[in-house]
């Protein structure tokens, strides 16, 4: 069995999966655009959303070029979700 990384934490506040700095997605997607990798689960509709006592892991890596990435995977042991130029960044990606 493969084993994914987690969300370590989200300081992204307006996110519905957000609860007390902790994802409660049960995954995200990483995508973007060059040289800048965004969560493309966020979501920020006012309400809360996810299940309770998730630890967020990553469905998938959209972000070839980043360090991390093997076969759209990612590798990382954990990252942090933050603000960045989107709403929510992968703050744990490295371009190669």
């Amino acid at each position: 069995m493969t084993v994914t990384s987690h969300v370590g934490d989200c300081t992204v506040t307006n996110c519905s999966f957000n609860d007390h700095s902790e994802c409660n997605a049960a995954a995200i997607t990483v995508a973007g655009g060059e040289d800048h990798a965004a969560c493309a689960t966020f979501i920020d509709t006012g309400s809360h959303g996810g299940l309770p006592k998730v630890l967020a892991s990553i469905g998938a890596c959209q972000r070839l070029e980043c360090t991390h990435n093997d076969n759209l995977m990612c590798q990382a042991p954990t990252i942090h979700v933050g603000p960045g130029r989107d709403n929510a960044d992968c703050l744990t990606y490295s371009h190669r």
